[in-house]
């Protein structure tokens, strides 16, 4: 699949029925963000609102994977490239999601490694506080991309009203969390709560 053509064609779809990437993404119950970054082709819609979205879009399944309009409708083909779209981006979320603890695993070990071996064989002064800063700081840097990783697959569900929310780096940056389970505020029910990620 060509993510630049699906990303072009929603846009010119989304343009077609007078929709804004804000008035689009409040019809399916995401960020604006989300939007945009289908229309960039930087990611793909969940297959959980692809149906709604093709709805919205007045086109189909099939149209919206191959990134321009069919001459003819082909229910079957249709569901085989939902379906082979949708194992496809299930495998795609997994292996970023063992990337993301396999990296974090790895910064964590590193860091207490790295600290561990400061505080007992690099003399008291300047140069052990450097050693530690610096290893913090490296060991900072795979957290920051571990995060993008995070919120560039699934969803956070409200514990409230149900509602998946897409974040933005920002917004999960500053929300407190435990593991992956973070503090948002819900663009449907208004509320504050725990929100757990959803890979599916």
């Amino acid at each position: 699949m060509d993510q630049i053509k699906i990303g072009k064609f929603i846009a010119e779809r989304r343009k077609a029925v007078n929709l804004t990437q804000l008035q689009l993404a409040e019809k399916l119950g995401i960020t604006d963000k989300a939007v945009s970054k289908w229309e960039r082709g930087i990611a793909m819609p969940d297959s959980s609102i692809m149906l709604t979205l093709c709805e919205i879009l007045q086109i189909t399944v099939n149209e919206l994977l191959s990134g321009e309009k069919c001459e003819v409708n082909d229910k079957e083909k249709n569901q085989s490239l939902l379906i082979k779209m949708t194992v496809e981006m299930e495998n795609a979320k997994k292996q970023i999601w063992i990337c993301m603890r396999i990296i974090l695993i790895v910064s964590m070990i590193a860091l207490f490694v790295g600290t561990f071996l400061c505080v007992f064989f690099i003399p008291e002064g300047l140069w052990q506080i450097l050693a530690i800063v610096g290893i913090i700081i490296v060991f900072l840097i795979p957290c920051f991309y571990s995060l993008k990783l995070e919120i560039s697959i699934g969803t956070y569900k409200c514990k409230n009203c149900g509602h998946e929310i897409v974040p933005t780096y920002t917004q999960a940056f500053f929300s407190m969390h435990v593991g992956t389970t973070r503090y948002f505020k819900c663009p449907q029910c208004g509320k504050r709560t725990w929100c757990k990620k959803v890979l599916k």
